[in-house]
């Protein structure tokens, strides 16, 4: 991995942070349906609807390091390197 740190806009980070957290209250009532025993298609929709909102997430992060690593990396000349990492990262993504 290089060694640069990603920093995303306030108004980015904003938006991240608050899909990570309407995620992680989503996650917490799944685990509630669970307990109550709630019947398991509306569990799986619940799933599949954390989902959804987690690859909403990725694509930001994504079109961000898009947009700003690869083209950091394109004016430092290591765009190669970057390419390499994100490859490896999308192997392990999808």
């Amino acid at each position: 991995m290089n060694n640069h740190s990603h920093v995303h806009d306030e108004k980015s980070l904003r938006l991240i942070m608050n899909r990570l957290s309407r995620i992680e209250g989503h996650i917490r009532g799944i685990k509630t349906m669970v307990q109550e025993s709630r019947p398991c298609p509306e569990v799986l929709i619940q799933i599949a609807a954390v989902r959804g909102a987690l690859d909403k997430v990725a694509r930001v992060i994504l079109d961000e390091h898009l947009t700003d690593c690869i083209a950091r990396a394109a004016e430092a000349g290591n765009i190669e390197q970057e390419i390499e990492e994100l490859k490896a990262a999308l192997d392990r993504f999808l």
